[in-house]
């Protein structure tokens, strides 16, 4: 059987160490001894609570029935355990497991392989563990190293971050890393690079560092990006504003998104409300519900808009189509182009083209052309192949057929 040390309730003792276990009553206070002042206990510390270690402390578990303060380090073999209180470490903390009621405050660094704090966690140095499980707030500001960051309430990062999946119920704002997971309730926030492979966010997410790179994006309310981005998939239920270029695989927005540079895309591009790039929009297929507005226009396959297109260098794609009472400035060229019932558009050139009931047009070029009732040609319709003309539609100067089109 160990020995065992006890130290009586409001007693103070002077220890450098124990050969067994150490008990603390209540309000007890332990000096180490040495420069600077050291405890080492070869068994386990038992603390009643409101006790206070004025040295670094080492031992093989720790358990605290409430408040403990460490002025000093703190190293447990195995775990700690500290119901309905809180432990203060003003040095490193190291341990195998670490499990605390109410909060947990480190002034250095913090190592362990496991953390659950059912309060706040405060950590000044570095962290490093595999799991790490906070109920209400989680501050750090050194490097953060972890597999699993999972935190109820909110999380601050003031330093990068090596995070495999990082869970947080409110708000989370990091200093940017590698974080390959990450799911938020409320607001994420980056303030520097990242790079990651999924992100979950319901409200909004905001990454303000410059060249970030990730994979699938899957934002509720509002997607802000600062400086270039590289991405596989962006979904945003609202708005998103990324403020240099974009390259990726497939965006899809509800409501409008902006690019302060170009979007490029091998897949397809879907935008509920408005699309505008300073550049070039390119994709495979490219479907906008309100306006799309571009320095230039191109698609692999489709582009079907269902408000105004307004570009300088035109549209370029094998099927374009505006929607009814549509507008578009800047030239049209598709294999297939439809002009929407009451649309109004400037140059076309395609194959096949087809101008819905009281649409207008300034120049039509096409190999195959069709003309339905009450349609307006400002300019001159050109084709080569096939003209065909509904009734009441006005020229301004007679169709011709030629051998060659205009580019």
């Amino acid at each position: 059987m160990k020995n065992e040390v006890v130290i009586q309730a409001g007693e103070e003792e002077t220890l450098d160490y124990v050969d067994g276990n150490l008990h603390l009553k209540r309000h007890a206070k332990v000096r180490g001894k040495g420069e600077p002042p050291k405890l080492r206990v070869s068994g386990n510390i038992y603390c009643d609570g409101k006790n206070i270690f004025d040295c670094s402390v080492s031992a093989k578990s720790l358990e605290a029935e409430d408040d403990v303060t460490v002025r000093g380090d703190l190293e447990i073999e195995d775990g700690i355990e500290v119901e309905d209180g809180k432990l203060e470490v003003e040095g490193n903390l190291k341990a195998e497991h670490v499990n605390v009621d109410n909060a947990l405050y480190v002034e250095k660094n913090l190592e362990a392989k496991s953390v659950d704090v059912g309060g706040s966690l405060k950590v000044d140095g570095n962290v490093e563990a595999e799991t790490i499980d906070v109920g209400g707030s989680f501050r750090a500001k050194g490097k953060v190293k972890a597999e699993t960051v999972d935190v109820g309430g909110s999380l601050k990062m003031y330093s990068e971050a090596e995070i495999d999946r990082m869970k947080v119920g409110g708000a989370a704002k990091v200093a940017g890393g590698k974080i390959r997971e990450i799911d938020v309730g409320g607001v994420f926030e980056s303030e520097g690079r990242i790079e990651f492979e999924k992100i979950d966010v319901g409200g909004v997410a905001r990454i303000i560092g410059d060249e970030n790179k990730g994979g699938n994006i899957n934002v509720g309310g509002k997607l802000e990006v600062k400086g270039n981005f590289s991405f596989e998939e962006i979904e945003v239920g609202g708005v998103t504003h990324i403020r240099g270029n974009c390259e990726g695989n497939n965006i899809e927005v509800g409501g409008k998104m902006k690019a302060g540079g170009s979007i490029k895309l091998t897949g397809d591009i879907e935008v509920g409300g408005k699309l505008e790039a300073e550049s070039e929009v390119s994709a495979k297929n490219i479907d906008v519900g309100g306006i799309l507005h571009a320095k230039r226009v191109s698609a692999k396959d489709h582009v079907e808009v269902g408000g105004s297109v307004e570009t300088e260098e035109g549209v370029n794609a094998k099927f374009f189509r505006i929607g009814k009472r549509g507008k578009v400035y800047g030239p049209i060229r598709a294999d297939k182009v439809i002009i929407g019932k009451e649309a109004r558009v400037e140059d076309i050139y395609g194959k096949e083209i087809l101008l819905r009931h009281e649409a207008r047009a300034r120049n039509v070029y096409g190999e195959t052309i069709r003309i339905e009732s009450g349609c307006r040609i400002d300019g001159e319709v050109k084709y080569t192949r096939e003209l065909r003309i509904d009734e009441h539609v006005r020229f301004e100067k007679s169709p011709q057929k030629v051998d060659k089109l205009p580019l």
